[in-house]
């Protein structure tokens, strides 16, 4: 039995490449928490820790749940190049701040590659319409089309975003409750 390479690929996202961005987050939490950033860089590095996960969230969630055209594919390929800027910015103002631990840059290598590998996927996936974006062609591929079929099972979606959720979500709130403390905590001293 051979099966579709677009079908493998979205096998792959679902279930290799999504999970290891949310364990690769998770992992780069720990090493924030271990080296005690809310006394070092604290709210400004945690801020774009944030602004990073909901640049790729977006376009995730949206990929999950619309069908992709050339407007999707534009919103993804805008939020990558963003968050490749405040990656960069992140480690440059931390970096000379604090201590980045070798699994903490090990977690950057994750954080920084997988974004691509799934854009990249996702562009191969939706050739036709990614070849509309770059010729212009936008008729009729400018809209917000829900899915008919969700990808994996019926219940992927709230399964995932439950995972990220405790892998990602509530760990790096965690981290601006704990910098934005530390400064106000600090400001009173």
């Amino acid at each position: 039995m051979r099966m579709d390479t677009s079908l493998l690929l979205i096998n792959a996202l679902l279930y290799f490449f999504l999970p290891l961005w949310g364990i690769a987050g998770f992992v780069d939490w720990c090493c924030h928490r271990a080296t005690k950033i809310e006394h070092t860089t604290g709210i400004k590095e945690t801020l774009m820790h944030s602004v990073m996960g909901i640049q790729m969230g977006l376009p995730i969630v949206l990929c999950l749940i619309f069908d992709v055209n050339a407007l999707i594919l534009l919103i993804c390929i805008i939020t990558w190049v963003l968050h490749e800027l405040v990656a960069h910015m992140d480690v440059a103002y931390a970096s000379p701040i604090r201590e980045i631990s070798i699994w903490e840059m090990h977690a950057h290598t994750y954080l920084g590659s997988l974004p691509l590998y799934m854009l990249t996927s996702i562009i191969v996936i939706n050739w036709d319409h990614f070849l509309k974006l770059i010729t212009l062609d936008l008729n009729g591929e400018m809209t917000f089309t829900l899915l008919e079929n969700p990808y994996g099972t019926s219940s992927y979606l709230p399964a995932y975003l439950t995972f990220m959720a405790i892998v990602c979500v509530f760990p790096y709130m965690e981290e601006n409750l704990r910098c934005i403390y530390a400064y106000f905590k600090g400001r009173k001293a």
